[in-house]
């Protein structure tokens, strides 16, 4: 024999390296393949509401600290004339301090003479008389209608009436005057001809339109009896055709000017359908003249706040608001926030809307209306600060809506994700000790409960990563820790896009995120539906890369954290379903809430597990082992299978690292024990789980021993046949590390092993040369100091050895060229290294 056969034959036999062995890069990529492995699990299930509701039912926030879901609206709820806005400049206080007059009887004096009237002059009473008339104008007519009252009626004027009208020129004589009226108020409606009506509600509600200064101008008049009224008195004003012409200033100090064109446009599109819907019954018909007149709005550019009659116009589209149908709620909507109301108005107007979208069969209504661009106008347009509550319930709509999948790719596409973002960065602005941090939190709810809804799309998602929105939701979370639901609505968000690699890089790359999941964790421990989501993003985080897995396990406390929950959720479930000290176990098919936990728990002490010195400090944790040991002595694989089976494979990632005061190594023949019972079950998962960590601790004597006593490589033996790649790969192992001590091998012989190991080379070497060469290694091992090679196996193995050593045979080069890549390697340096020694040895 050869000096280089005698080398061969004198060979220490094939064996797992354990990690003082300087590995090279294939080899520790079959490690991670056979040992440490990263766990996945399903996402946390968000049951569906039952009912739309601003806040849902497992909200934190009692019904006296929140904003309502049910009130009742009417066409009395709108402002007929919005206010100014609120001047926050507060005035210095007066230093004369009136004195106030004493009441007094018939028998007794004023003790202090009450003011007198200023003396009367005829210019004065002239302008008295003007104002006169004009307040008892606006306070009895139609601003529509051609009734009149006669001039004599200002006589009746009481003298308190005269000094608050003020100084407009008043005469005794049959005029009219074209007043330029200047307003602070935004509904300001056309200025007025001079001109008596007998129609209170519209008096008052022009009364209510002028403001406390009026600048009289010169105009023309025509006599009294030219314009005979329903009452058969004599008008003293011109006729309803004459309207005057004026500018008014609005607050945003522009002024707006009536043309002509416009008057008739008024005049010949938009009255007709206005006194359509002031006489029209049919809801339908109501319905088809708002969508007409939307349009005749639209095309002659009256919407928004440059509409002269806007308020006279608001007016009639409030009453109509009482009648009770949803469709025709939405076009009137839709019209009112197309002419730019504000305040009161506004914040109507969005719960009108918010109402309608709380029935799930007005979705189609909403589509077809095309009322998500006016929401999504007012959130771009409107002041937050200034509209907080009206930007609560357009959002809650939105809430709402999001809800139905073929509304939600319209809303991602109209911008809906870009515009939450900045409303969030806006948000993130206002401080805890500002008023309005508090209001903004109810607002907040309903964001994240919107954007939870988008990210379910691609899209949204690609947005999110394109406006930075993950800082901005980490920096709520950091503000907001006290506030469950936001918190939750975070989560929810956080576990949906942290599946997805993109997203959860980024979220990775906020180095705070860890901290401030752990900080939820400690503050909010009881809260199962936060707490589950949050450990399923610090799996999908650990998951991903090393940087993670350290950047965790440095905040101070991590560990102890999981620990803590761990134990919590342990007692919790024990309590529940007395699954210790021989309690009955119920067989189960879905776990319940704290197993949930308890199962993500496991995975994220998992994934930390792949980290070298990570997962060496958790092989060393009494308490991490304790816990985990615990699963498997007191759960069944039949009753919860994803708990037993992530709780082995994690087991299997500890009993990886060789280390000196590794729990996992002193307890070694306890965990073979429990893995027993797992082998013995009918859960090809939990088997496969079993039998890693026998890959690994099979590396020790007492280990090998215990396999051989109770007969567990008879269970290894059979599995080759399992045709289960994954399966017949760590079985393998098992019977590689067993073949090493020279007086197993004729016992494991006794089975047929020879045969089948052959078996599974054929069948699964050249698709998987890691399998092939660990078959190789077991072979050697065989015949080393045994003559176990029968003839026809020889022959076998020498011809299968053969083909699979010729390059071209073996590889396929017509395959995509990352698998060829991917294959040479392995062949080159795992399988033929082994497989000439093998064949060199059948020969001789």
């Amino acid at each position: 024999m050869s000096s280089k056969n005698k080398n061969m034959e004198n060979s220490e036999a094939f064996f797992r390296p354990s990690l003082t062995v300087r590995k090279t890069s294939a080899e520790i990529i079959n490690e991670v393949r056979n040992t440490l492995r990263m766990l996945r699990t399903r996402r946390p299930f968000t049951p569906r509401e039952e009912q739309r509701k601003l806040f849902g039912s497992a909200s934190s926030r009692t019904p006296e600290n929140r904003p309502p879901s049910v009130f009742s609206l009417h066409a009395s709820s709108f402002e007929s004339v919005e206010p100014r806005p609120v001047s926050y400049v507060r005035l210095s206080p007066l230093d004369h301090k009136p004195k106030l007059l004493l009441p007094f009887t018939s028998n007794e004096e004023y003790p202090i003479s009450p003011p007198k009237p200023p003396a009367d002059s005829e210019e004065i009473r002239k302008v008295r008389n003007a104002r006169t008339r004009l307040f008892r104008t606006v306070s009895h007519g139609n601003l529509l209608s051609d009734k009149i009252f006669s001039s004599d009626e200002s006589k009746r004027l009481s003298f308190e009436e005269q000094d608050i009208l003020g100084d407009i020129p008043r005469s005794n004589e049959k005029f009219s005057a074209k007043l330029t009226v200047y307003s602070g108020f935004e509904d300001v409606g056309l200025p007025l001809t001079y001109k008596e009506h007998n129609d209170k509600a519209a008096g008052e509600q022009a009364c209510s339109e002028i403001t406390e200064k009026a600048s009289p101008s010169q105009v023309g008049s025509k006599s009294d009896h030219e314009h005979p009224t329903r009452s058969g008195r004599p008008s003293s004003c011109p006729d309803n055709t004459n309207w005057i012409k004026s500018d008014i200033k609005t607050d945003n100090n522009f002024e707006v000017n009536e043309t002509e064109e416009e008057e008739n446009y008024w005049n010949m599109k938009i009255l007709p359908i206005l006194h359509e819907l002031e006489t029209e019954d049919n809801v339908e018909n109501l319905c088809h003249a708002c969508a007409i007149l939307y349009q005749v709005l639209v095309e002659g550019n009256m919407l928004g706040k440059r509409f002269k009659r806007r308020s006279l116009f608001l007016k009639t589209l409030y009453k109509l608001c009482d009648i009770a149908s949803d469709p025709l709620g939405l076009k009137l909507a839709k019209i009112i926030l197309g002419l730019k109301v504000s305040g009161k108005n506004l914040l109507n107007v969005c719960k009108l809307v918010f109402k309608i979208s709380r029935n799930e069969k007005n979705d189609s209504l909403i589509q077809s209306d095309q009322i998500l661009d006016s929401l999504l106008e007012l959130l771009r347009a409107e002041d937050l600060q200034v509209n907080t509550e009206a930007f609560l319930y357009c959002i809650g709509a939105l809430k709402f809506i999001s809800g139905n999948t073929s509304l939600i790719r319209e809303m991602v596409s109209k911008g809906t994700v870009e515009i939450l973002v900045q409303l969030m960065k806006q948000i993130n602005l206002i401080n805890e000790n500002e008023p309005g941090f508090c209001s903004s939190g109810h607002l907040l709810v309903q964001l994240t409960a919107t954007l939870r809804n988008l990210v379910d799309l691609p899209q949204s998602r690609h947005k999110l990563l394109s406006y930075g929105a993950i800082p901005e939701l980490c920096l709520i979370m950091e503000k907001r820790m006290n506030d469950k639901d936001i918190c939750t609505n975070l989560a929810r968000i956080f576990s949906k896009i942290s599946s997805f690699n993109d997203c959860c890089s980024a979220l990775a790359d906020c180095s705070r995120c860890y901290i401030l999941f752990l900080t939820l964790l400690n503050k909010h421990p009881k809260k199962q539906d936060l707490v589950v989501r949050v450990i399923f993003i610090l799996g999908n985080l650990t998951a991903r890369n090393n940087q993670a897995r350290e950047q965790f396990f440095e905040v101070e406390g991590s560990i102890n954290t999981l620990i803590s929950l761990f134990q919590t959720h342990c007692d919790s479930d024990s309590n529940s379903k007395q699954w210790k000290n021989g309690g009955e176990l119920r067989n189960l098919k879905h776990c319940s809430e704290a197993e949930d936990v308890q199962i993500k728990l496991v995975r994220v002490i998992a994934n930390l597990s792949i980290h070298p010195t990570v997962g060496a400090n958790l092989a060393s944790n009494h308490h991490v082992v304790a816990l985990l040991t615990e699963v498997l002595e007191y759960k069944s694989v039949d009753e919860c299978e994803e708990m037993v089976v992530n709780t082995t494979a994690t087991i299997n990632n500890l009993s990886y690292y060789q280390v000196k005061n590794s729990v996992i190594l002193e307890k070694k023949l306890y965990i073979a024990e429990l893995l027993v019972k797992l082998l013995m079950s009918n859960n090809m998962d939990g088997i496969l789980e079993a039998i890693r960590v026998f890959g690994n601790l099979s590396q020790y004597h007492e280990i090998c021993n215990f396999i051989v006593q109770r007969k567990v490589y008879k269970f290894m033996i059979a599995l080759l046949d399992a045709k289960h790649q994954d399966v017949c790969f760590s079985a393998c192992g098992v019977l590689l590390n067993l073949t090493v001590d020279k007086r197993w091998r004729a016992i494991l012989n006794e089975e047929g092993t020879i045969k089948k190991l052959i078996d599974c080379l054929r069948d699964f070497g050249p698709t998987d040369w890691q399998l092939a060469c660990l078959i190789c290694k077991t072979l050697w091992n065989y015949s080393e100091s045994v003559p176990c090679f029968e003839e026809d196996d020889s022959n076998t193995l020498f011809i299968l050895l053969a083909s699979f050593l010729d390059e071209e045979l073996a590889l396929d080069y017509d395959s995509d060229n990352d698998l060829r890549d991917y294959h040479k390697l392995y062949w080159e340096s795992e399988f033929k290294p082994v497989a000439q020694k093998l064949l060199q040895r059948i020969r001789n």
